[in-house]
């Protein structure tokens, strides 16, 4: 039997509580000039650990504080057993989210820098932290007297349930998962499907996909989708890309001089418009004798896939002034179309020509 509580078992117990909270305070102040020497270092790992702790240690500090405070009382064993079964769980239950926030922290550290732009990729990061807080979960259920085997069994074959209703949002997952894995798609990269989506990608999650098309709006894909389509990524394997621009001149044009002006736009052009290749090599090839024209093709170093479109309109503006600057023409198509009627009535009627000519847009 438990003797009563005097004023030395309050005053004993009170000490042990402030020292814990002294003890937080301390450790929260330790914590925070650590964080200043993290941020000086080049890993971004130090800086998720000791952010996390300095939310969470001082809360397990005050913790154990109150679990010492509560050893000292005399209290009898059913109270004493529940209180310390709370402090237990509390305990765990900080524990396991300190170790949430800095796995989850670690793998997101990890993946930037990997891929440079996949913070944004927040599917491992969940599955992480999820599967952390399950375990969590199933310590502190252990902890109460629950026993865990029959639940693992029940959520076990309850899962497979939950699997087979679940089909398409699974095939989603593991089709995220995939692409990631496999690197094929990543955070950033610019990507065309065979359905005609395109744009940048902003984040892959357990579900879906998110590409922000050039047009400023977002365009949501099913991973499941996205990993059975046929895709075009403008990333892979770099991100220079090449593009084919058709000209052509008047057969009385001198290709040598052809060549050489065109090349000596083009290098202006790649020095001076944002977005193009500056050590790209010049290329000129003529390839068809049409209609009215010698055509050729121009081929420009961009950058990425969204500045072809400045480029283009620079080189084809520079390109026509200094054409007709240099005495160069670039003809229209021209068709002529022969009218020739039946005969009448005996009464010949002389044959109609007519010129139709045809500027190609």
């Amino acid at each position: 039997m438990t003797r009563a509580l005097t004023l030395d078992d309050y005053l004993v117990a009170g000490i042990i509580l402030v020292a814990g909270l002294v003890a937080a305070f301390l450790l929260r102040m330790l914590l925070r000039w650590l964080g200043g020497h993290a941020t000086k270092t080049r890993w971004g790992g130090d800086d998720v650990i000791v952010d996390t702790l300095r939310a969470l240690v001082p809360w397990g500090a005050f913790l154990g504080g109150a679990a010492a405070s509560a050893a000292v009382l005399p209290l009898t064993k059913t109270v004493q057993h529940h209180v310390n079964q709370a402090l237990t769980v509390l305990l765990i239950l900080v524990a396991t989210i300190t170790a949430a926030r800095v796995i989850a922290g670690l793998v997101r550290t990890v993946t930037q820098s990997r891929a440079g732009v996949a913070g944004s990729v927040t599917i491992f990061v969940n599955i992480t932290r999820v599967a952390v807080l399950a375990i969590g979960c199933l310590v502190i259920l252990q902890t109460l007297g629950i026993p865990i085997a029959p639940l693992v069994t029940a959520l076990g074959v309850g899962g497979l349930a939950v699997a087979l209703a679940l089909q398409d949002t699974l095939a989603n997952l593991f089709a995220g998962i995939h692409i990631l894995a496999s690197k094929t798609v990543q955070p950033g990269d610019y990507i065309r499907l065979s359905s005609g989506e395109e744009g940048y990608v902003v984040d892959i999650n357990w579900r879906q996909t998110t590409i922000k098309s050039l047009s400023n709006n977002l365009v949501i894909i099913p991973n499941g989708q996205l990993a059975g389509t046929n895709m075009t990524n403008f990333n892979q394997p770099e991100q220079d890309m090449t593009l084919l621009v058709q000209v052509g001149v008047g057969y009385d044009s001198d290709l040598e001089h052809v060549e050489r002006v065109t090349n000596e736009v083009i290098t202006e052009v790649m020095k001076e418009v944002e977005g193009a290749v500056p050590d790209h090599e010049p290329a000129v090839r003529f390839h068809t004798f049409g209609d009215s024209r010698i055509g050729m093709t121009v081929i420009l170093g961009v950058g990425e896939f969204s500045d072809q479109y400045r480029i283009k309109h620079e080189f084809i503006k520079r390109l026509h002034k200094r054409y007709r600057a240099e005495g160069i023409s670039i003809p229209a198509p021209r068709r002529t179309v022969t009218l020739q009627p039946g005969g009448g009535s005996g009464v010949e009627i002389p044959h109609q020509r007519e010129t139709v000519v045809e500027v190609a847009p």
